[in-house]
């Protein structure tokens, strides 16, 4: 399955992808740029780009745009992402604990308002 997150702006939502959860980011520009999470491949693309798309006219202009779906990330460290995320001043929605279903995670709203969950296997 891919991804792609369609974002205000490019460059600070790369900064935010990396920092938080140490993605590696490929072909920044201003339009697009192709992420990878642990062996998975994804993409944002700027909104500007969807100038012609009927998709760009029911985006909201104000966040949050990603209302009920949760992004989960399988392979981060909980308490590294959340303290990187409280570092950098972005909204935590849920501090990291542990989870009946056997997960320790987090809950990170993002600037363009996706909701990034980093979660860890209490197995691990």
């Amino acid at each position: 399955m891919g991804l792609n997150l369609i974002v205000t702006q490019i460059a600070p939502y790369v900064d935010f992808l990396k920092e938080v959860f140490d993605m590696q980011a490929y072909q920044v520009t201003n339009d697009f740029a192709t992420l990878m999470y642990a062996d998975q491949i994804f993409q944002l693309h700027a909104d500007h780009t969807y100038h012609s798309h009927s998709l760009l006219q029911l985006l909201l202009k104000n966040p949050p745009r990603g209302t009920g779906v949760e992004i989960r990330l399988y392979e981060s460290n909980t308490d590294i992402c959340h303290d990187c995320a409280v570092e950098r001043g972005d909204i935590i929605l849920q501090i990291p604990i542990e989870k009946p279903h056997r997960l320790r995670e987090c809950v990170i709203l993002s600037h363009d308002g996706y909701v990034w969950v980093p979660s860890k296997s209490l197995a691990d």
